[in-house]
């Protein structure tokens, strides 16, 4: 603790890179402070730290993280603590570029798998970020130490202490977790695919803001007809609508609702923050929403189920493409998702190929079979459930056509909830039908895919460039890769997580099977046993763990 003092006053007004001399560890009163990378520059990324206390100093209750999820809301709960201290402790800007920046990484309103903040049986360890001060490029000690021995000892002592932490609230934090993870794992053991309970809020305050929408929310309760009572190991009995498997359409006027449900629904793969409004609101871990997404790239995927014939004999069975137009990218889409394990696709019609989705009776009259390539999603969402046990819940606004293919019919009125489906399925016996066309041979959605070549991290003069900007845009290599449309991403730290997970695959799996979905599991499964360290040479707090259909999207978006 002094030997930092005492440097920080041998380097005051030095240049810049004097900093570096303050790499190593330092043992505070009630806990160790480890310098681990100094940046180079006030405008470079902040320097990166390590707060570590042992188990007895936080004292948390061993019943805190007595199970893997347990484990993880503990984590999440403590590093939003500290989060909230920093916002309390630190003064802010003390000079040019980042000086006097320290940063934690947590999530928004999901709780995800992070490296910020590792608790054990013996310790816990936070990773912080901190814009070393300066005034132009000289070293400015006075406003250093204060963040040192000031501003830290301050922060741990607030969010690193059991004692000093809402005991309620954390207990809370871990119960929600706890029932949220039970409920979804109890989904395919009652042939369901999602859950709502009664009185959550799914309106959320706006596109780009996840929080729940406060005024004029409309609580949600399930219909009777399709409402079931469970029991968590924490809250106890809860009733809410339950989404059997098979074909579930979501229907309704304009702005009632339908893609606020659908939305809850995507985000129901993750557990949510109390307090969130979405706390039991769960989906099949594996629901990926599908959609339209024009000009991605595509490569070597089977689409031939849904598109063939192209003009000029254009191969969908590896069908490629730099630029694919919004019936091909759909296809695309769900065949990646069917590729990778999922069991539960999401899909909505405003984000979707009009062409792709339906065909009315009138427009097949006028364009024969043999003149359309295109096999609507239509005719083939019943056969993907009943052969392959593949479950798909539609948003659909603008077609009845649906209603004949549908097991259950939910309408949205006002965020209100009505199960419609007699009355849809009585509309089916007044209308006109014609027979459905023949059908080409349903995809193999269990293919190998390999595409090795293409997972070269190399730039320039750097043998591994990869780095996020943004949730959205990942560059790998030479590869910028668009994950804008990849709807179930949300945090950075998964962008950054896919990048070095892509390498990982390449570098330790790629080889050992002709399966990209394969070798994706065992990669992955790796990360989770032993953590998300193992993807960096050096220590950062700035990952979260993704799911393998994100990290499989970002590979089938590579343009190569």
């Amino acid at each position: 603790m002094e030997r930092l003092r005492t440097l920080l006053t041998s380097i005051n007004g030095k240049g810049y890179k004097a900093y570096k001399e303050l790499k190593g560890s330092y043992q505070f009163d009630g806990f160790r402070l480890t310098i681990d990378h100094v940046q180079g520059d006030p405008f470079a990324q902040p320097s990166r730290i390590t707060l570590q206390r042992t188990s007895e100093e936080l004292s948390l209750p061993a019943e805190f993280y007595s199970s893997k999820i347990r484990k993880l809301a503990s984590e999440d709960f403590l590093a939003r603590a500290i989060a909230i201290a920093i916002r309390s402790e630190i003064k802010g800007h003390r000079g040019i570029g980042k000086s006097g920046e320290v940063r934690i990484e947590t999530s928004g309103q999901q709780i995800l798998g992070r490296n910020a903040l590792l608790l054990d049986d013996t310790c816990v360890e936070a990773r912080l970020t901190v814009g070393l001060p300066a005034a132009g490029r000289r070293i400015v000690s006075k406003e250093a130490e204060a963040i040192f021995f000031q501003e830290l000892p301050n922060i741990v002592a607030q969010s690193l202490c059991f004692e000093h932490l809402d005991k309620e609230q954390f207990k809370q934090h871990i119960e929600s977790a706890e029932d949220q993870e039970y409920l979804r794992d109890q989904l395919r053991q009652l042939n369901l695919v999602a859950f709502v309970a009664d009185h959550s809020l799914l309106p959320r305050q706006s596109g780009i803001d996840d929080r729940p929408l406060q005024n004029n929310a409309v609580p949600f309760i399930a219909p009777e007809s399709l409402a079931c009572t469970l029991t968590l190991p924490n809250r106890g009995k809860v009733r809410g609508m339950a989404i059997s498997q098979g074909v579930s359409l979501i229907v309704g006027g304009g702005f009632h609702g339908k893609s606020t449900l659908l939305h809850a629904l995507e985000r129901g793969i993750y557990n949510h923050i109390p307090g969130d409004g979405r706390e039991l609101v769960v989906s099949d871990a594996s629901a990926v929403k599908v959609r339209a997404e024009d000009n991605r790239a595509v490569s070597n995927i089977d689409i031939s189920a849904f598109i063939d014939r192209l003009p000029f004999d254009r191969d969908t069975s590896r069908f490629s493409t730099e630029n694919a137009s919004g019936s091909t990218s759909q296809a695309a889409n769900i065949v990646e998702a069917l590729n990778h394990d999922a069991t539960l696709l999401l899909i909505d019609e405003d984000t979707s190929a009009t062409n792709f989705m339906i065909r009315d009776d009138r427009m097949q009259q006028l364009v024969s079979r043999e003149k359309e390539p295109i096999t609507p999603f239509l005719h083939r969402v019943r056969e993907l459930y009943r052969d392959f046990d593949i479950s798909t819940v539609i948003v659909m606004g603008g077609s009845g056509d649906y209603f004949e293919v549908s097991d259950t019919v939910i309408m949205m009125d006002a965020y209100k909830t009505a199960d419609v489906t007699l009355k849809a399925h009585s509309l089916i016996e007044k209308a006109n039908h014609h027979p459905k066309p023949e059908l080409p041979m349903m995809i193999n959605h269990a293919a190998p895919h390999r595409c090795v070549g293409q997972l070269n991290p190399a730039r320039g003069k750097k043998e591994i460039y990869i780095e996020a900007r943004g949730v959205d845009t990942l560059l790998y290599g030479q590869h910028e890769i668009d994950l804008g449309r990849v709807e179930q991403l949300i945090d950075i730290g998964q962008t950054r997580t896919i990048g070095l997970m892509i390498h990982f695959y390449a570098k330790n799996y790629a080889h050992k099977t002709n399966s990209l979905n394969a070798g994706l599991k065992m990669a992955l499964k790796e990360v989770e046993e032993k953590g998300l360290d193992i993807l960096s040479p050096w220590k950062i707090g700035t990952l979260a763990l993704p799911r393998l259909h994100e990290v499989a999207a970002a590979i089938h978006r590579l343009r190569s």
